[in-house]
């Protein structure tokens, strides 16, 4: 048998040496860059939560006695879409273009998300009258919204997120737009409010601004399916941002939320809700509340079926923990109708 020359031998001892080395180098700086760019994050995202951070008076701060820590702890958010931007520049008369209310059970792994139409008819407490609870917003900001919405549903908002329309077109053009079904071709209005987006039917990738119009145009259908479509529309942005191809536009997405977004979430507080996906994406629970227009007066409402509202209270306390199975049948439509006196959230039903 012929031997390699030892030259021959230590050339590819040498070679593989080498690649080893290299093959090592790479290996560590990759994850000094992963640890810088989570270092560079963290920062981005300290300096974007503090600017974003409004705290609200009178929101409950604990749960039995104890801080309420949103990694253990049922909690609930209320979600605010205003229809302001820079091109507006309408911010004192801002409205809520969408309102939705998520529910967490960390439990269960289980979130609840509510999309509530805008023109339903309740009673605001800012104002001590029914109107469409789109207005509370106007009439007291984010405090009389959350007061509206308490008194509607009967359960606590302990958070609040606010965005407006400049943050919703920036978040989704920082993820490289999402990928949705638009149900129709329809000319809509832009953050401006001109009639310049044409949205075409079928499954595509949109960017913000076509997001946007989605998210908003009611015309060809009704405030509850617009209220479905943002929910989809909620759904596709989690589903990209949690997708391993979006790692790299997180710092983008940061700056978007911390210029244009409002909360009283701490950092950690924020952190706290990452616990829902170590893992993976818990699951999300779709609840609308059902009703009929009404034209009587001259002025578009959207009246709450007493029933609708029934359910998805009961739902949305047996989320939050605070009934147990058998205080369904105390949840009767009478409940809604009656004045809720005893209740800490509202000093009265939507119907009275």
């Amino acid at each position: 048998m012929t031997k390699r020359p030892k030259s021959l031998r230590r050339t590819k001892r040498t070679k593989k040496k080498r690649a080893l080395r290299f093959l090592l180098l790479t290996m560590m700086l990759t994850f000094v860059a992963v640890i810088l760019y989570g270092v560079s994050l963290f920062s981005k995202t300290q300096v974007a939560v503090d600017r974003a951070y409004e705290a609200l008076d009178g929101r409950p701060t604990t749960i039995n006695g104890k801080k309420i820590e949103p990694a253990k702890d049922n909690i609930s958010i209320l979600l605010l879409g205003v229809d302001d931007s820079e091109a507006r520049g309408q911010e004192e008369a801002s409205r809520t273009d969408a309102m939705l209310v998520a529910t967490f059970n960390p439990k269960e792994r289980d979130v609840q998300l509510l999309s509530i139409p805008r023109d339903s008819y309740v009673y605001i407490p800012e104002v001590g009258r029914e109107d469409k609870i789109t207005h509370a917003y106007a009439f007291g900001g984010v405090k009389a919204a959350v007061e509206a919405v308490e008194g509607t549903l009967d359960i606590p908002i302990h958070y609040y997120m606010e965005m407006n329309f400049d943050g919703f077109i920036g978040v989704v053009d920082a993820l490289g737009g999402i990928d949705v079904e638009v149900p129709y071709e329809r000319i809509e209005k832009d953050e401006k409010d001109a009639n310049a987006i044409h949205l075409m039917p079928g499954e595509q990738t949109l960017d913000g601004r076509h997001a946007l119009a989605l998210a908003r145009t009611r015309k060809l259908d009704s405030d509850v399916e617009r209220g479905k479509r943002q929910q989809m529309i909620i759904q596709a942005m989690l589903d990209k941002a949690s997708s391993i191809q979006s790692i790299g536009k997180y710092g983008a997405i940061i700056d978007e939320v911390g210029h244009n977004m409002k909360t009283n979430m701490t950092l950690n507080e924020m952190f706290g809700l990452l616990e829902y996906t170590k893992k993976g994406m818990p699951h999300v629970e779709m609840l609308t509340l059902d009703g009929t227009d009404d034209w009587s007066s001259g002025i578009y409402y959207y009246m709450l079926d007493e029933e609708s509202v029934a359910d998805v209270r009961y739902r949305l306390k047996k989320q939050l923990g605070l009934l147990s199975d058998s205080s369904r049948s105390q949840l009767s439509t009478n409940e809604v109708s009656n004045p809720m006196n005893d209740s800490p959230y509202g000093e009265r039903s939507i119907y009275n």
